[in-house]
């Protein structure tokens, strides 16, 4: 009976500490889970899409026209703008402005609600590619009410465009006088920014010198061919490209 008794004690005795065990097993189990850290999900940085933009209506195409700024202001208009050509200002591209256009021909002050008066802020904003308010109100009014956008969703527009060219190396601030050849100017741009094609860009002049950049561009700014355009393109063989002050 005791050597029963003692068979019995034992076995209770085992099998409470395999339960405390698997108790303490589960117990470590559990904090485990609780504060190991959670996986973080990698999100992939990627730009905005060009065609998350606000998309205009009543027109076929942009020109996103880039303006040379140091022919700008050596020329007749230039001293009346201080803040594009003032002391201190060293500007090359800026961006004369962003037209709709139909496949031929172009609309033009169309009628809005909005005036023309560009914020105080939108005017700092947009300083850097575009630094001159008397232009930006002027751009508003002939070619951005025609955009079938608003005049905060244009000028969100205008910014992208510009963001979406490369200016070639030999044109960002260059110091000294360049002589070029326009098929050359066409070719660097080309190959700075893939996807243009000859029949999408033109180089306008002015005096013998480099006048304009324009690139026309899809409602959701892709690269696009503009026959009408291209035809704008100087005809010199060679023109001076002015240095950056």
């Amino acid at each position: 009976m005791r050597r029963y008794a003692g068979f019995l004690l034992l076995a209770l005795f085992i099998a409470a500490g395999g339960a405390t065990g698997l108790m303490r097993g589960g117990s470590d189990g559990e904090g485990i889970n609780e504060t190991a850290p959670a996986p973080v999900a990698k999100v992939a940085k990627s730009d905005t899409p060009a065609s998350a933009v606000p998309v205009g209506s009543g027109f076929d195409f942009y020109v996103l026209s880039l303006s040379w700024s140091p022919t700008f202001c050596a020329g007749p208009s230039g001293g009346n703008s201080g803040q594009q050509c003032g002391p201190g200002k060293s500007f090359g591209f800026i961006v004369h402005g962003l037209w709709p256009q139909y496949e031929k021909g172009y609309p033009e002050s169309c009628s809005t609600a909005e005036t023309g008066r560009i914020p105080d802020g939108l005017v700092r904003e947009l300083a850097p590619i575009m630094p001159s308010a008397g232009l930006m109100r002027h751009e508003w009014e002939k070619h951005g009410t025609c955009s079938g956008l608003s005049r905060e969703d244009y000028f969100d527009v205008l910014k992208t465009a510009r963001g979406k060219i490369a200016v070639p190396k030999s044109l960002e601030r260059p110091r000294q006088r360049q002589t070029l050849a326009v098929n050359e100017i066409e070719r660097q741009m080309i190959a700075a920014n893939p996807g243009l094609k000859p029949q999408g860009v033109a180089v306008t002049c002015e005096r013998g010198q480099l006048d304009e950049i324009r690139i026309c561009l899809t409602k959701d700014l892709e690269f696009r061919t503009c026959p009408e355009v291209d035809r704008q393109s100087c005809r010199a063989g060679q023109i001076t490209v002015p240095p950056v002050r």
